[in-house]
């Protein structure tokens, strides 16, 4: 059985949109509380402020095509690699079939897979980019993500552009087993080919960056740069300290700590995240 097909001929129930949600109650939906600091914020400025805090400066979660009308310029966004479709290898269930939470959570997101990838420009500057949509399955990795992350970092090879890549993610994909893991070597691949054309590759780490993709091609850029108190790893803090029985440092795993420690390059807040990126590229490409 393939690991992900390929869809020739969408059928009039794929091209189905999301499922719109039910209607709010009045005064319903209006506000959100920031997680950081508890302030009820009107959603609506939330959304202009693309849901950063305006009293605190908690970075929330960001949908990921809007993470694209942030950072790109207007109307460079060719998304590729759309028609990918996860299959189920190993026929996995849970509490729910594999195929049938795949298939739930397209109704839910409209999205196909946990990441979207294409071709963009950031201040003029043409670049290979994909970014993880943790709304989809926690952004895990399966065999279709792997394959797309690699597919962004050929066509930077092919092209002889920048490559981009966000990463938030709990990490592989469970119900794939194996394959999820062995995208981790296919990635890191394509990332040694990529060298050869000495091209930058930018890896950003949004909260949260764990597991098997902390473990390969997100902490392989040659920028590593984070979004303020992202949580970054391979093993939660909680299982950490289960296994070592040992209480962890304050902030451990945070991007504050790793820049401290030298695990990454720079903290940048998202409001700044294209101005820093332009210079990057025009530093680098």
């Amino acid at each position: 059985m393939a690991w992900f097909s390929k869809e020739k001929k969408l059928t009039s129930k794929a091209t189905t949109p999301a499922t719109p949600p039910a209607p709010a109650k009045k005064g319903e939906g209006i506000w959100n509380k920031c997680d950081g600091c508890g302030e009820v914020v009107y959603k609506a400025e939330w959304e202009r402020n693309w849901n950063v805090c305006p009293a605190c400066g908690h970075h929330d979660m960001l949908p990921v095509r809007r993470r694209f009308d942030l950072l790109l310029d207007p109307g460079s966004f060719e998304e590729l690699d759309a028609d990918l479709t996860p299959q189920d290898p190993l026929a996995f269930t849970d509490a729910k079939r594999y195929r049938d939470r795949l298939r739930s959570t397209y109704r839910t997101t409209g999205l196909r897979d946990a990441f979207v990838s294409g071709v963009g420009a950031i201040g003029g500057q043409a670049i290979s980019l994909g970014s993880f949509a943790f709304e989809f399955m926690g952004g895990s990795m399966g065999s279709v993500v792997g394959e797309k992350v690699a597919r962004v970092i050929d066509r930077a090879y092919e092209r002889r552009i920048p490559c981009v890549v966000f990463s938030s993610t709990g990490g592989a994909r469970m119900q794939e087993g194996i394959f999820s893991l062995m995208q981790m070597a296919k990635t890191s691949a394509a990332l040694h080919r990529f060298r050869a054309v000495r091209k930058p590759y930018v890896s950003v780490m949004l909260h949260p960056t764990t597991g098997g993709v902390a473990a390969s091609f997100a902490w392989l850029g040659d920028v590593v740069i984070a979004e303020p108190k992202a949580l970054i790893g391979f093993a939660g803090p909680r299982v950490i300290e289960q296994t070592i029985r040992e209480k962890l440092p304050p902030g451990f795993q945070r991007s504050e700590f790793l820049l401290e420690h030298g695990m990454i390059d720079a903290i940048v807040p998202r409001l700044e995240m294209r101005d820093r990126l332009a210079q990057i590229l025009s530093l680098l490409a």
